[in-house]
């Protein structure tokens, strides 16, 4: 973009620039979105950054740091201290589909506590567990030890910083949050603060596990 080498419908972009959907959107001669197309794009958010497009107490949002020629929506938010996966996107339908937690899309990540956890906390938060502040139990999600102080989690449901309060019940503090997959896409190749767009067969796969057909 800064080159000039990003247009709308021939004229340079701009960071920040808003348009409608019916644009011509090219990265040199390359035509990167046409008329209604749909975009999904996997963000690894950095910690520190607040899942929101405005907010005036935030320091960092993420609209400070995400850019895309066309506005993109997230599809499920991250605490400001929790680092990983965000899809982007301006696919309505898909971000109902996605955040219906009915349909039990499974969301994985890398848990790293300050102390030692126990094989016993890990096998309860593993079975389902009562969470006193959201008067909630969690639902049974799969759970593996990958070191003394860490471990990965899939879940199923998006309860309010839910894996936060599922080591506090059992006696253990977070230290280090990243979500790593969700649904079949991964960050796999992605480093704080980089995003790449789903396409191909990855992005067929994203919308029929999300339960809907791709969108061309």
């Amino acid at each position: 973009m800064e080159s000039g080498e990003v247009t709308v419908d021939g004229e340079p972009a701009v960071p920040g620039m808003k348009i409608k959907g019916t644009e011509k959107v090219k990265v040199g001669d390359r035509i990167v979105r046409g008329e209604n197309r749909k975009v999904v794009v996997a963000y690894y958010k950095p910690v520190g950054v607040t899942t929101t497009m405005s907010d005036p107490h935030a320091e960092v949002t993420l609209e400070d740091v995400f850019h895309y020629p066309i506005h993109l929506t997230y599809a499920g938010r991250l605490d400001r201290d929790t680092e990983g996966l965000l899809l982007m996107t301006n696919d309505g339908a898909l971000i109902d589909a996605m955040m219906r937690g009915a349909n039990g899309h499974e969301k994985e990540y890398i848990v790293r506590t300050r102390s030692k956890i126990s094989d016993q906390a890990l096998h309860q938060m593993s079975k389902g567990i009562w969470l006193k502040d959201l008067e909630a139990k969690t639902k049974p999600c799969r759970v593996e030890r990958l070191g003394e102080y860490t471990f990965r989690i899939v879940l199923t449901q998006g309860l309010n910083r839910q894996i936060r309060r599922m080591c506090q019940a059992v006696g253990a503090e977070v230290k280090t949050l990243k979500r790593v997959r969700v649904l079949n896409i991964t960050t796999r190749g992605l480093k704080p603060g980089m995003q790449r767009e789903i396409t191909g067969q990855e992005l067929h796969d994203l919308y029929r596990e999300a339960g809907m057909f791709a969108q061309k």
